[in-house]
């Protein structure tokens, strides 16, 4: 079995402090074999900021994979933008925006899809190259290896909001992931905690393919829910999503799923529906 904890839209540059050390106190209770940062490491693209972001990383216990979220890029220096979007990105927290990790049990690729030059930069979406080092990555892999890809965007809208706007150009990723065997999609963006089955909002999918957003780790930008982070136990053909959401001391226990994988099909086995404290 593997353990992921799954992180994201930290902010920092408006974060809460005390959220942040109980954060870094529940990793190490956890214990995850690894650690996936989905995107929105900072609230403005600023120096300071990713210097904090940086620390912050380089204080986690366990191995850690990153990608950079649309708060990762400048918004109000146009220059910047337009020329160089992940400069302060590379230089404080990585330079490989499509990290890889694989081990004898998991697969775990992710994907930049924060964009600088469209109208909406808060917007996100992936490209053909991307498309293509994605199958490159996971085809030729194992079928029993267990297939994660991680992005900043979703791929799925929360059950109550169904016209929630999506990564761009899924619909010509989705058979590529299907064909390659992704298992899970990770993502985050909306500060919303939850999971469910690609097949829910794209019917034409051929397999079924779980996805589990994250709400925000860290910080104050909350959107009706408290912040909190997804552990995900993967013991195939199961896996959980436990949500540990903050209580105003610590992460504790919030929502549960569990799925099966049957064929090509993964199905709910029970689901803790509570809503984590604010």
């Amino acid at each position: 079995m593997k353990r992921l904890a799954h992180i994201s839209d930290l902010h920092f540059g408006r974060i809460n402090p005390q959220v942040v050390d109980g954060l870094l106190r529940d990793l190490t209770i956890q214990n995850p074999d690894l650690i996936v940062v989905s995107g929105d490491l900072v609230q403005r693209a600023k120096p300071s900021h990713f210097a904090a972001a940086r620390e912050f990383l380089q204080s986690l216990p366990f191995p850690h994979l990153v990608v950079p979220g649309n708060h990762d890029i400048p918004v109000y220096n146009l220059l910047k933008r337009f020329t160089d979007p992940f400069r302060l990105y590379r230089r404080y927290i990585t330079a490989d925006l499509s990290p890889f990790h694989v081990d004898d049990q998991i697969a775990v690729l992710g994907i930049n899809t924060a964009r600088a030059v469209i109208l909406d930069f808060s917007a996100g979406r992936l490209n053909r190259t991307q498309i293509a080092r994605i199958r490159d990555v996971f085809d030729p892999l194992p079928n029993h290896l267990f297939k994660v890809l991680f992005t900043h965007h979703p791929f799925l809208p929360p059950p109550d909001a169904p016209d929630t706007r999506l990564v761009g150009r899924r619909r010509l990723a989705l058979p590529v992931l299907e064909r390659c065997g992704v298992d899970l999609l990770l993502a985050g963006h909306l500060h919303m905690a939850y999971s469910g089955d690609i097949a829910r909002s794209h019917p034409q999918a051929a397999r079924s393919i779980l996805v589990a957003q994250a709400s925000t780790a860290t910080s104050t930008r909350l959107r009706g829910e408290a912040n909190g982070y997804n552990l995900i136990a993967i013991d195939p053909p199961c896996v959980s999503f436990q949500v540990r959401a903050w209580d105003g001391h610590g992460f504790t226990d919030g929502p549960l799923s569990d799925w099966r994988k049957d064929g090509d099909r993964w199905s709910l086995l029970g689901s803790d529906d509570a809503t984590p404290p604010t």
